[in-house]
């Protein structure tokens, strides 16, 4: 696969950036204000003093009007949490387009955006029965880091979505985005089920080829899993074909059913549409909180 990250693909960032806000429903946000109360320089409200309060917080002006002790709250900064998973097994790398370059640039245009709001961002890379996890970053300089941990990811192999995303812990708080084509018979629950016990805001992103949306064989065809490298006869019928499609669309369905089920978002990404028409329409309203 040629290098996924060509001119083409930053000339798309900044469009992506000025256009996709990053203001999520639990306002983990890097140099951005949280409805949570603290200490930082920004004034928000104030509220009557109490035993134990700091003083240096009094508000003396507000004092000498009205003879009350208040004190002074700020908004607090938070620096949002962003965990990116990306399923490097070798069905992702099927398609004319592959599904693989599709996974590697959302995760980088998600990273580039993360970054750029002063947030913190780790890589996964999700393969077998294991996780390997890059270190966590910030600041917009990080970004060349970032795209050499995703250049370096072999599609390869199977994955065992919920064993790989529970190997590891992750920390509590924060968004976790998994992107994968979740054609995995195990399905994908228990890890979900796990990132929102872990109180982490999940995002499933599914990406499928064009050749897996729309069955154009006909004949008897001899098929291997690329995965498994089992091997099938199957002759490609139009009721086959129906039946295909009608599992394919019962699989999402599932996905999108299990999304709602733990407060979760789901979007669905082709690989051979333009990362900006993809990333714009599925993850606008999401990122919204919408």
């Amino acid at each position: 696969m040629t290098d996924v990250f060509d001119g083409e693909f930053f000339e798309k960032l900044n469009t992506l950036k000025m256009s996709l806000d990053m203001r999520l429903s639990q306002g983990l946000s890097g140099a951005r204000k949280s409805s949570a109360k603290g200490v930082s320089v920004e004034f928000s409200d104030f509220r009557e003093y109490v035993l134990g309060d700091d003083i240096r917080r009094i508000d003396w002006n507000a004092y000498g009007r009205s003879d009350k002790l208040y004190i002074k709250q700020f908004m607090e900064e938070k620096e949002g949490i962003f965990q990116i998973f990306v399923d490097t097994s070798r069905s992702m790398s099927f398609g004319e387009i592959p599904k693989a370059k599709m996974a590697l640039q959302t995760a980088g245009a998600l990273s580039y955006i993360i970054l750029n709001n002063l947030d913190r961002v780790y890589i996964n890379e999700m393969k077998e029965n294991s996780l390997t996890r890059g270190k966590g970053v910030t600041g917009a300089a990080a970004f060349p880091y970032v795209l050499e941990e995703l250049r370096r990811m072999e599609f390869d192999g199977g994955t065992d979505l919920n064993h790989t995303i529970l190997s590891r812990p992750v920390q509590p708080g924060g968004v976790s985005f998994i992107i994968s084509d979740f054609l995995d018979g195990g399905g994908v629950e228990e890890a979900v089920r796990y990132l929102v016990f872990r109180k982490q805001a999940v995002v499933m992103v599914q990406i499928l080829s064009k050749e897996e949306m729309e069955i154009g064989y006909e004949g008897t065809l001899n098929m291997r899993d690329m995965e498994t490298g089992e091997r099938v006869k199957i002759t490609m019928s139009n009721a086959v074909v129906k039946s295909y499609h009608e599992q394919l669309a019962n699989m999402q369905e599932s996905l999108k059913s299990l999304a709602k089920k733990y407060g979760a978002g789901y979007i669905f990404m082709r690989s051979d549409d333009s990362l900006i028409n993809a990333m714009l329409h599925g993850f606008y309203g999401i990122l919204q909180g919408k």
